[in-house]
């Protein structure tokens, strides 16, 4: 078997003749404002003349499903994914993809010599794991899912492990959304990876997932990423002895000889740029930018984004806030007031404030005392309410009390509650303006 690394949690795995590719991205950046870390580049043309056996996706996340990657993939190969939506696979039909598949945890899906079995993460209703069996080999895929001990239990019953892909990276995704109330960060991989990791004790580990940085002014890339390769290679040795860590950069690939692993002929059309051992570097003591300041950092809005975005901060958000089911001893049951501050490419801010009580939004005519504020690039409202953009690529800043929730802001509420493939919806509008897929 032979196993090559694309980009974050993507892998072409081939043996024999068969060839399946899990998670792809052909993308730099992906899900926006992620660059690939190490630096990469891809040749598309080439990457359009590959031929692949399946398509394996372990879930609908944007860094995972791509439709702009995708796009890249012969029609007639067939998909298969974990998601309890179907409108994930009306889309991938959409994209005109003829064998989509659903994935069903614990069944087996036999691909010339592979013998895929996907199986329950954590988080049962978005993720999965992936077992993949060929040639005498026993290897996990876990993507960037976190392991219930009812999996592991049954993980353990497949024992011997050859091969753990493990997603080496905890994230600070809430605390980069309001550092003035963020813990300090754990800089030591949490203790159930490493418990989890003895007990089913793989020969080798790589470390997996993350694999990207975002803008290179962005003050993100120093607290975003606590925890460096360093850090994990030499955690998990210490926690399992014997074991081997191996890190495989974008284009890497390693071979199987009998048990033993060892470098093999790296992928043509994932092109490596500079120094590809780079480390996270994490910065305890930086300062976060203003949102002014990072609002400079993009280009002005058309007048007809500008009538979009001031059409929703004066109707449709409160519409919206109005028709969700708020949560159980909510901050704003009580009387409180709300302001969402806009930034343009200048760093001006435009200001608007909201009552709300009882879980009840109006908007405000004067101005008042604020309780909680929430701020945020005018760009990139607009890419937030047209181009599905994500949380973490939006740079919104919460300025709530200490003991609140940060995840019940109205304006993230507002944005992200309910909705479902936002991002690869709006790829699938740009490919069709495009005149769809090359």
């Amino acid at each position: 078997m032979r196993i090559s690394r694309i980009l974050h949690a993507g892998y072409l795995f081939e043996s024999g003749e068969t060839r399946i590719i899990f998670d792809p991205l052909f993308e730099n950046p992906f899900s926006r404002n992620c660059y690939a870390f190490p630096e990469v580049r891809f040749d598309l043309k080439e990457i359009q003349r590959q031929r692949f056996d399946a398509v394996f996706i372990s879930h609908y996340h944007d860094d995972h499903c791509s439709i702009e990657s995708l796009n890249l993939i012969d029609r007639n190969t067939p998909i298969y994914m974990f998601c309890i939506f179907e409108e994930m696979f009306d889309l991938l039909r959409q994209l005109g993809f003829s064998q989509v598949n659903s994935l069903q945890l614990n069944t087996s899906v036999r691909i010339g010599t592979f013998e895929i079995i996907p199986r329950r993460a954590l988080d049962e209703d978005v993720d999965s794991l992936f077992q993949v069996k060929a040639d005498g080999l026993n290897i996990l895929n876990v993507v960037d899912s976190w392991i219930d001990y009812e999996t592991l239990d049954l993980l353990k019953s497949e024992d011997p492990w050859d091969l753990i892909m493990w997603p080496f990276q905890t994230m600070r995704e809430l605390e980069v959304l309001a550092p003035s109330v963020a813990e300090p960060a754990v800089r030591t991989l949490p203790p159930e990876w490493l418990e989890q990791l003895a007990e089913l004790n793989p020969r080798y580990v790589i470390p997996s997932s993350c694999q990207f940085k975002f803008e290179s002014w962005s003050w993100y890339n120093e607290a975003f990423f606590p925890i460096t390769y360093a850090q994990f290679d030499k955690e998990i040795r210490e926690a399992v002895p014997g074991i081997e860590v191996v890190r495989l950069n974008p284009s890497c690939a390693i071979s199987f000889d009998g048990q033993k692993q060892k470098r093999s002929t790296p992928l043509s059309w994932v092109q490596p740029q500079g120094e590809q051992n780079t480390d996270y570097i994490y910065n305890e003591n930086i300062v976060p930018q203003s949102t002014g300041e990072i609002s400079r950092h993009f280009t002005s809005v058309s007048p007809e984004h500008r009538q979009r975005i001031r059409h929703f901060c004066e109707s449709e958000i409160v519409t919206i806030f109005n028709s969700l089911e708020g949560p159980q001893d909510s901050f704003f049951d009580g009387n409180r007031i709300w302001q969402l501050s806009i930034y343009d490419h200048l760093g001006e801010v435009h200001k608007s404030q909201y009552r709300i009580s009882a879980m009840k939004m109006t908007l405000l005519e004067t101005m008042e005392e604020p309780t909680w504020t929430t701020e945020i690039p005018e760009a990139k409202l607009f890419a937030a309410l047209e181009l599905g953009e994500s949380l973490t690529s939006i740079y919104a800043r919460v300025i709530a009390p200490a003991t609140a929730n940060i995840m019940e802001d109205p304006l993230i509420r507002s944005l992200y509650d309910g909705k479902f493939a936002s991002y690869q919806r709006a790829q699938l509008q740009i490919l069709r303006g495009n005149n769809g897929h090359n």
